[in-house]
């Protein structure tokens, strides 16, 4: 699944990292899988693999359109919004949007 999120992300054209970033670049994207389960039970089997993704969007400045672009990018690849916030992280004096996104994949 981290290959998957990493392939959408960067066509966006913003340096990506899984869980952490440490480049010098102001406006960057970072994620992680907060949840992974099995899902739809049929006769006491799964028959999916459901994904509980978290992607941070952070920059110091306007980032209002790349935050348009990541949802828009999630969505055509099969996520489904669950939850959007941000906040202002003082101690780096950056803009922080947290996306929460799920998928499901059948298993064969």
């Amino acid at each position: 699944m981290n290959k998957q999120i990493i392939d959408i992300l960067k066509t966006l054209g913003y340096p990506i990292g899984f869980q952490t970033y440490s480049g010098t670049e102001t406006t960057y994207i970072t994620f992680f899988n907060m949840l992974e389960g099995l899902g739809n039970f049929e006769d006491d089997e799964a028959s999916t693999e459901d994904y509980y993704i978290q992607v941070d969007v952070w920059s110091k400045g306007d980032y209002t359109l790349l935050v348009e672009n990541v949802l828009e990018a999630l969505k055509n690849a099969g996520f489904r919004r669950k939850y959007v916030t941000e906040f202002y992280e003082k101690d780096i004096e950056t803009f922080h949007k947290v996306i929460r996104v799920t998928k499901s994949k059948e298993i064969i």
